[in-house]
């Protein structure tokens, strides 16, 4: 009777280590008692989540470089419209090489770089975001001038003129995202409820603020001018065919350069809805949540779904653009070495 009892005692001992076992496990630093606790994933359900977002960050960080190489070494790629494309790349680069990253790190819901490290993400998160928005206000503008108003286009967009918008842009962008943070930079681990959590509160006023500046004043600018954009290149597109056996050689190369703006808007058309699709579900999440707390160790399928929106801009470029397909031609043949490269051809 005795050796029962001390069996069953001596199992109960080892029930309880594993148990405590089990629950150092499940802690994102087990040595800390006030440690968050783990998102448990299953061993293959975590290998092939962890696969797919490297392989992801792998692309936006290559196509979104290889936008960049392109159109700063290429002197006839020295655009107006293509200074708007490389700011927006650069945006995206910065979104494959540091966001991304930190969201795969913390894919089990461990913040491991510190309270420092949280507040730089997601003030670069915030940044990017708005430096992508302020972007694509930027390329409708673009083509929208470039379309209902060709005659004065070389005129009221000039390359200093659009260097000087992107400047602003990025500065733009910054002070929003300095404003709302303000609180959580001075104190990165405020709101914080155990050690491991990356967590900021948005107060409702700003959160209103930044729905307003960075999705629905946008989405409204773009809309109405990508309408009247569209609206205009149909009706210059039935008047060249209307008209294209009776025009000159020069008028032929006027329909051209005609069909080549027309072009252009099509493909940052594309751009700009796919931007939409990637950000609406985070922005309709945000406004439905009863919570004003984000926490970047529970970051969702809707923010790498804004994140996801950096990877297809480049895959678009080389869908539509043959000049883009072209220079990866020449980039990847090591063609840049070269003595003279920069003046080559790619349209």
């Amino acid at each position: 009777m005795s050796f029962d009892l001390k069996a069953v005692t001596a199992l109960q001992l080892l029930l309880s280590l594993n148990m405590e076992a089990l629950e150092e496990d499940e802690l994102c630093f087990p040595q800390l008692n006030t440690s968050c606790k783990k998102t448990m994933r299953s061993y293959s359900e975590t290998i092939l989540t962890c696969s797919l977002l490297s392989c992801i960050i792998l692309l936006t960080v290559v196509l979104n470089l290889l936008v960049i190489i392109s159109i700063s070494h290429f002197r006839q790629l020295h655009t107006t419209t293509n200074l708007l494309l490389l700011s927006l790349a650069v945006a995206d680069f910065l979104v494959g090489l540091l966001q991304m990253p930190v969201l795969l790190l913390d894919i089990q819901g461990c913040v491991i770089l510190g309270d420092l490290m949280c507040a730089v993400h997601y003030f670069l998160g915030f940044l990017v975001v708005s430096v992508s928005v302020g972007n694509m206000v930027l390329i409708s503008v673009d083509r929208y001038i470039a379309i209902c108003d060709p005659m004065f286009y070389s005129t009221k967009v000039t390359l200093k003129r659009v260097q000087y918008c992107v400047y602003l842009c990025w500065i733009c962008s910054a002070v929003h995202s300095s404003w709302i943070l303000r609180d959580f930079l001075k104190q990165p681990g405020r709101y914080n409820s155990c050690y491991g959590e990356c967590v900021v509160a948005v107060s409702y006023v700003e959160g209103a603020v930044d729905l307003v500046v960075t999705f629905l004043g946008p989405i409204l600018v773009i809309t109405v001018l990508y309408l009247r954009v569209f609206v205009v290149a149909v009706s210059q597109a039935r008047a060249m065919r209307s008209h294209v056996a009776a025009v000159t050689l020069q008028r032929s190369e006027t329909v051209k350069a005609k069909k080549s703006e027309i072009k252009a808007a099509r493909t940052l058309g594309v751009v700009v809805i796919v931007f939409l699709l990637c950000n609406c579900p985070y922005y309709c999440f945000a406004v439905a949540a009863e919570s004003n707390m984000v926490g970047a160790s529970s970051a969702g399928i809707e923010l790498w779904l804004v994140y996801f929106n950096s990877c297809l801009n480049p895959v678009i470029y080389v869908f539509f653009y043959p000049w883009f397909r072209k220079s990866i031609n020449h980039i990847v043949t090591l063609q840049i070495l070269q003595p003279g490269s920069r003046e080559a051809s790619l349209m």
